[in-house]
């Protein structure tokens, strides 16, 4: 058996897919793609051109045969094959909680982060550019509250978002929250200690430490105060 993670450790799709691969103690290959350009190879096994996809090598083991593209159905899929221990909720109401937090955090938190701050930042630098911190700023103060007050909200006695377990959803959380931090540095923790909290305990475990290693090697500059 052969599991294979295609795209790049600094997103937070595939770093979102290698943490539940490694809380499930299950081995893998990560194929680093450039996906500027994205290779036709790729393209074929990657409908909507993103990252990242996997591969089971017991399927398929070239073109799309055997292959999973999005990160939510790579994850939905690695909790079927492999169930412990499991990271979605037994209980119906629970469940369905958990993969509307991961929708979440997928679509409207990475957005105000990825497009918002990440973007301005990261991206100016990788193209020689000095970054845009006026509009790291500005998605800092007026998109980012929002989808984390709403989340710190949610976060119940036990520390997590759904029931009294580690689930997706907090996965899913985290891995967008580190990118943040690798260019902003950690969350003011009088306004989300909950969400802060939960940051700095999944970030410190052997599940998550691995890919964010390899990231703050990509991203070797100092972070920028966007609260300043």
């Amino acid at each position: 058996m052969g599991i294979i993670l295609y795209g790049a450790p600094l997103s937070p799709f595939v770093r979102k897919a290698d943490v539940l691969l490694r809380e499930k103690g299950v081995e893998f290959e990560l194929e680093s793609v450039n996906i500027m350009p994205m290779p036709d190879w790729f393209v074929e096994i990657s409908p909507a051109r993103r990252i990242p996809v996997l591969r089971d090598t017991d399927i398929g083991k070239e073109g799309p045969v055997g292959t999973i593209p999005d990160s939510s159905a790579i994850c939905a899929y690695i909790e079927k094959k492999f169930p412990e221990p499991n990271l979605y909720p037994a209980d119906p109401y629970e469940h369905g909680r958990a993969v509307w937090f991961e929708e979440y955090c997928d679509s409207e938190l990475a957005g105000a982060i990825g497009m918002g701050i990440f973007r301005p930042i990261q991206f100016n630098r990788f193209q020689g550019k000095e970054p845009d911190v006026a509009a790291a700023k500005k998605g800092y103060a007026e998109k980012l509250p929002k989808p984390l007050d709403y989340l710190e909200g949610e976060i119940g006695d036990s520390g997590f978002l759904v029931g009294d377990m580690l689930s997706i959803a907090d996965v899913s959380l985290v891995c967008q929250l580190a990118q943040l931090a690798l260019v902003a540095g950690p969350l003011d923790t009088s306004r989300w200690p909950k969400i802060a909290d939960l940051v700095e305990r999944l970030s410190a475990t052997d599940s998550f430490t691995p890919c964010l290693v390899i990231c703050k090697k990509i991203v070797k500059q100092d972070t920028i105060d966007l609260t300043a």
